[in-house]
């Protein structure tokens, strides 16, 4: 099973994660519910982080900003240009992973049908790498084949970066997302087929001013960036709270714990935590999570959801995260996840494995910095 902690991996366990639309207002939890798909795609998979798995051209360093779009607060993506010439696609950048990836013409699958394929033999600077890959997630999957080819995110040229063209993309999920692909933001060491990520080229160029980037998650369809190379003060306020991290692998860091109206709820003596820009919710170890959701007034909704009463959330008590001594609470409204119907669901889920899993929920709040040449996160309280 591959680490990679996306939306896509999460879309089927959270009523609150899949509001991803074939159209607008037709969330993709009803579309599986109608083809007859949602239950045995539950029943299926599960939640597993799993183990080891027109800009312009300068060659100068820079601070580069990329706008993201938000869809319903479910998916974060941009836009970035593959060959020469460039062929356009969006994709989620992805702190929970190491590669990119986009649909390509040698894939039939619905998946690829529904999204734009890289065509490598409209590109002058493509060169195949001779080699197959394969990805898992905990509900879809990948296969496609590698190559090189000239990679541009906002004003950054990468002139020969290896990336994945996917000859199939079996099953739903990657039917109905909004990106094309994925790029992937974290460690060389937890790249499919040892494939230098992304980041890693930039840095290894000289095309970054630091060797760091920086994510602003709004809940506003537009006004969310994520900067490379740089940090822009705009976007938080107070002080930057930095963190070593502890595993060079997803951006891991410690927690110390976690506590509700002043009590330890979880966490207790201190555990592992990821900040993945890829995962809708937070996700924590189910019982856990389950004492989080009795904390704060949840009830257990189907598919595993929680359901909360959006009429009480003045009521209800911070989720607060203690990080290298720092307090990060999370406010009702910022755990709370509003569904078109007028309902309330809870933005914290269950992971089966140990690690806890500070996805799009937390980021909204804390500005969040990876920083490369120091191997650590700064979280400072976003504007």
């Amino acid at each position: 099973m591959r680490c990679l902690a996306v939306l896509f991996v999460l879309v089927a366990l959270s009523e609150s994660i899949t509001r991803v639309p074939l159209h607008r207002g037709k969330k993709l939890r009803n579309i599986l519910k109608e083809k007859n798909l949602l239950e045995p795609l539950l029943q299926k998979h599960h939640y597993d982080i799993g183990t080891k798995y027109h800009p312009a051209f300068s060659n100068a360093a820079q601070v580069a900003d990329e706008p993201l779009l938000n869809f319903l607060d479910t998916e974060y993506y941009g836009t970035i240009y593959i060959g020469t010439p460039p062929q356009t696609f969006t994709v989620v950048f992805d702190t929970g992973s190491s590669n990119l990836w986009v649909p390509s013409i040698y894939c039939s699958d619905t998946a690829c049908q529904t999204h734009p394929r890289f065509d490598p033999s409209q590109s002058s600077t493509f060169q195949n790498a001779q080699q197959t890959m394969s990805i898992q997630y905990g509900t879809g999957s990948m296969e496609g084949i590698l190559g090189y080819d000239t990679v541009m995110v906002s004003s950054l040229t990468d002139t020969r970066q290896e990336f994945a063209l996917s000859t199939s993309e079996p099953g739903v999920i990657f039917t109905y997302v909004k990106f094309d692909g994925i790029l992937g933001l974290g460690y060389p060491a937890i790249a499919v087929a040892d494939v230098t990520p992304v980041f890693d080229n930039m840095m290894n160029e000289g095309l970054v001013q630091e060797n760091l980037f920086s994510v602003y998650l709004s809940r506003g369809t537009t006004g969310s960036m994520i900067t490379f190379g740089g940090i822009d003060e705009s976007y938080y306020t107070g002080s930057i709270n930095w963190i070593p991290v502890t595993e060079q692998g997803y951006w891991q860091i410690a927690l110390d714990s976690i506590l509700v109206n002043g009590q330890v709820i979880a966490c207790s003596g201190g555990c592992q935590a990821i900040v993945d820009t890829g995962t809708s919710l937070l996700a924590g170890p189910p019982s856990a999570i389950s004492n989080l959701q009795n904390a704060i007034g949840a009830t257990p909704g189907q598919y595993g959801q929680y359901d909360i009463n959006c009429s009480n959330l003045s009521n209800m008590p911070d989720v607060v995260f203690v990080i290298n001594g720092i307090q990060f609470p999370l406010t009702p409204e910022a755990y709370t996840m509003k569904e078109s119907q007028g309902n309330c669901n809870s933005g914290f889920q269950n992971t089966s494995g140990d690690l806890w899993i500070l996805g799009d929920v937390f980021i909204r709040e804390y500005y969040s910095i990876f920083d490369r040449a120091n191997n650590q996160v700064g979280l400072a309280k976003a504007v």
